[in-house]
């Protein structure tokens, strides 16, 4: 079989505690799909996300004793509504998420903010008005 070359499969994040990180997305709402000692994978739409401690990861890397690092990329969520991503931030807050900026309208015409999980892994929230999302939530784009 031939899959596309454009796709993306799984995304790993190297946490510093992986029970601290595990608990942060469970308050908001992720329920795992698949845990092992020292990994826990959430399905998502069409793909997998993994939490991995980060010397477990650098060792599995091939890098065994590199510090990794965070903050250089960003993961994305979109929502159908302004309220929907004020909504989401706030839960990410709650769950002990660190506000990097607020949702606000931005430059590009949407509404969007930004936070860190707690081990420094960026996450954007929000509400882009020229990209419908499908019923799943997921996004494609026009």
């Amino acid at each position: 079989m031939t899959y596309p070359v454009q796709r993306v499969t799984l995304i790993t994040l190297g946490v510093q505690d992986l029970n601290r990180a595990k608990a942060f997305y469970t308050a908001l709402g992720w329920q795992p799909a698949e845990e092992q000692e020292s990994v826990v994978f959430y399905q998502l739409n069409g793909l997998v996300l993994g939490l991995f401690g980060r010397a477990a990861l650098a060792k599995d890397q091939g890098r065994a004793g590199s510090k990794l690092g965070t903050g250089a990329m960003t993961l994305a969520q979109n929502f159908d509504t302004q309220e929907d991503v004020d909504a989401a931030f706030k839960q990410a807050l709650a769950a002990g998420a660190t506000a990097l900026k607020r949702p606000e309208k931005v430059f590009w015409g949407g509404y969007s903010g930004y936070f860190a999980d707690p081990d420094g892994h960026v996450w954007e929230l929000a509400h882009n008005p020229f990209w419908p999302l499908a019923d799943d939530g997921g996004l494609t784009l026009p």
